[in-house]
């Protein structure tokens, strides 16, 4: 009787041993899925194409992600967009979305999905006033592209804390029009005083020059950079960190 009971107490230990295994594996984080559209219809920046395998790389050796790129709207389908938990924009231009496509990217944010933008998607969709609604602003001309100084407006945030409080960064400078202050989080601006505020087409808003910020379109969650014009901020561990950060907020795998 002694050995049927070691071999009762055996298997009472197995089983709780693979119990707590599958649990361990249920609460593995699900890998997301990101659709990263890089098309241009406006002016095509020469860090495009250099983006794609580095966005790529990111969500592979993070093992936070997966990436499908594409050029191509005809991915923006309500059935297609079932496929992913992201999507995000290099972009310029007046996108050739039909109208059916526009709504099924617009519902695909507002029920609770994610979209980030890098650079020129705000140079995107100035005539289709639901794109202003989801990223919050337009380019509005770039008068500095140079090394400047970033100041890290919230240093707490998971985000953007890698960076410290301020950093330099060699970049295009974009300023912000018809920025919707009021429902944007800013997180990195411009530090006025590393540029020349006299130089020809500096606009001078009460908002400064914001350079990201996060925001929602109905439940889903946004961040947008204006950094990103060159190749060599793409290759850069720290802009890399933000972006794998932002998009794991922006597909809820963090808070």
């Amino acid at each position: 009787m002694r050995r049927y009971g070691w071999l009762f107490f055996a298997v009472v230990v197995l089983v709780s041993m693979l119990s707590t295994a599958e649990s361990g594996l249920a609460r593995a984080p699900k890998k997301g899925r990101l659709l990263y559209l890089t098309l241009s219809a406006g002016f095509h920046h020469q860090s495009v194409e250099p983006s794609e395998p580095i966005v790529k790389a990111i969500g592979e050796k993070s093992g936070a992600f997966e990436t499908t790129v594409t050029k191509e709207v005809g991915a923006f389908t309500k059935e297609n967009l079932k496929n992913f938990d992201a999507v995000m924009f290099y972009t310029t231009g007046e996108l050739p979305m039909t109208d059916a496509e526009k709504e099924a990217f617009a519902d695909f944010v507002k029920s609770g999905h994610g979209f980030v933008g890098v650079h020129s998607a705000t140079d995107t969709f100035y005539m289709w006033p639901t794109y202003l609604e989801i990223i919050g602003g337009y380019f509005n001309n770039h008068p500095w592209h140079q090394e400047v100084t970033v100041d890290v407006v919230d240093p707490s945030n998971k985000i953007v804390g890698l960076w410290g409080k301020s950093f330099q960064i060699n970049d295009e400078i974009y300023q912000i029009s018809d920025f919707q202050y009021k429902t944007s989080h800013v997180l990195l601006k411009l530090d006025p005083s590393s540029v020349d505020l006299k130089k020809g087409g500096v606009q001078h808003r009460f908002y400064g020059w914001p350079l990201a910020w996060t925001r929602t379109h109905g439940k889903g969650r946004v961040f947008y950079t204006a950094l990103g014009h060159e190749e060599a901020v793409w290759k850069d561990p720290r802009f890399q960190e933000m972006l794998l950060n932002a998009l794991k907020w922006a597909m809820r795998q963090t808070n």
